[in-house]
C-alpha cells in the first residue's frame, strides 16, 4: 500500500476525529438537548470508542516495531491520553467545565473501541 494512500485510509480519519472533538469541547455544550441520567458520560464513552476503534485500526498497519498487545496498549493510551487532554482544554473554554468522570468515561469508551474493533478483525478471520 502507498504511503498516501495509508494516509488517506488510515490516519487522515484519526487527525479529523480529534479535530472534530477539539472543535466541539471548544463550543458552548448543548444543553438544549434532551437529556438524561448520565447522558453525558455515554455520548463520551461513545465518542471515545470510536477514537478507540480508529487508532488500533491506524497502529495496526503501521510498521511498528510492537506486538500485538503493544499495538492494543498504545492505542487505548494515546485514545485515554487526548480524552484527558480534551478535559484540561474544557477546563479552559467558557461555559464549558473540566470533568474526571468525563475522563474515565473516555478511557471506558477507548478501550470498548479497541476490543470491538479486534472482535470484528477475529470474526472477519482478518489478521489483527
Amino acid at each position: 500500500m502507498s504511503q498516501l494512500r495509508k494516509t488517506l485510509v488510515y490516519r487522515l480519519p484519526v487527525v479529523a476525529y480529534c479535530g472534530f472533538i477539539f472543535w466541539q469541547s471548544s463550543s458552548a455544550s448543548f444543553e438544549s438537548l434532551p437529556t438524561f441520567a448520565f447522558a453525558d458520560k455515554i455520548m463520551h464513552l461513545g465518542g471515545y470508542c470510536l477514537l478507540g476503534a480508529l487508532v488500533v485500526r491506524a497502529l495496526a498497519q503501521e510498521s511498528l516495531n510492537l506486538s500485538r498487545w503493544g499495538v492494543i496498549l498504545a492505542a487505548i493510551a494515546f485514545s485515554s491520553l487526548f480524552g484527558v487532554s480534551d478535559e484540561i482544554h474544557q477546563g479552559f473554554v467558557a461555559e464549558r467545565c473540566s470533568d474526571s468522570f468525563d475522563a474515565v468515561a473516555d478511557l471506558l469508551g477507548s478501550i470498548l473501541g479497541v476490543i470491538v474493533y479486534a472482535k470484528i478483525r477475529k470474526i472477519r478471520g482478518q489478521q489483527e
